[in-house]
């Protein structure tokens, strides 16, 4: 089923509905996803989700080059990075042997390559009934895992997953939560919790300045300045009620609909921030 952009002339079509949400989102203003430590916001679930990664401080992926160190917090990140700093590079390292000619980025890929050129691969599965040969330990290791699982390290736990993504779901259950006082909130990072605690329930909230010359007018939200320096300064309102007898105009789409509230009490009982209902498109 394919789904097309309801917007103007645009007719753009997906085979998600979720990536059309997104891109009415673009074409509304309208990020609904927000980063409840800094504000800001995005078009997508996913995009929060990465964006948060960058609060954690926790880098995953390292540059597969064999001289760089650094490291990133998303694959996408760091496929940015091989692509602008090593993209010149090139797989390095060739096999010698007759009639092979394969190349590999790192040093160690090769030497594990190389024993495929033996009669006899050195790494033998040792499990009844199974007959299968590697060139490198780390490949037995790894293949070893089809016959034993994935056991679970937490004291008590008898789980033992057949896949690493079964064992990787199963270990979130005994991360513990750290729940708010205030407003029972959970979190599973100590970061995020202090955080929260900080910016929600300190009753101090970060204002943001309006930086255009002689103006001290302060917000607590990204959205709320830019509609304010939109509107207020340049004059920029394009998105005009159609109601009978209203004619007021706004500088986002978003400010627009939660207007509409007013010609339409029925609204009120709607939550504003469902990007169904904003956007018409639903998800089912």
């Amino acid at each position: 089923m394919d789904y097309t952009c309801p917007v103007g002339d645009c007719r753009a079509t997906f085979t998600k509905a979720w990536r059309l949400q997104a891109h009415v989102c673009r074409h509304i203003q309208l990020k609904p996803f927000s980063c409840e430590d800094c504000d800001k916001s995005y078009h997508t679930r996913f995009q929060l989700t990465r964006h948060k990664l960058s609060h954690s401080g926790e880098k995953r992926y390292r540059c597969q080059d064999d001289d760089c160190s650094k490291a990133f917090p998303t694959i996408g990140s760091m496929k940015n990075h091989m692509a602008r700093v090593h993209h010149h590079q090139g797989k390095k390292y060739e096999c010698r042997h007759q009639d092979c000619g394969k190349r590999f980025n790192k040093r160690n890929q090769l030497k594990a390559h190389e024993p495929e050129h033996q009669e006899l691969l050195p790494f033998c599965c040792t499990f009844s009934g199974c007959t299968k040969e590697f060139s490198s330990h780390g490949r037995l290791k790894h293949h070893k895992k089809v016959h034993e699982g994935y056991t679970c390290q937490a004291q008590g736990c008898s789980f033992c997953g057949k896949t690493w993504t079964e064992y990787l779901k199963h270990r979130k259950e005994h991360k513990v939560k750290l729940s708010c006082s205030v407003c029972k909130k959970q979190f599973s990072n100590t970061w995020f919790f202090r955080q929260h605690e900080l910016r929600v329930h300190s009753g101090e909230k970060r204002m943001l300045s309006c930086p255009r010359e002689g103006c001290e007018k302060k917000f607590t939200r990204h959205f709320h300045l830019e509609s304010h320096i939109l509107g207020d300064h340049e004059g920029k309102k394009p998105f005009i009620c159609g109601h009978a007898g209203c004619g007021r105009s706004f500088a986002m789409k978003e400010s627009l609909w939660r207007h509409g509230v007013v010609h339409d009490p029925a609204k009120k009982k709607l939550k504003v921030t469902c990007i169904s209902c904003l956007t018409g498109i639903h998800l089912s």
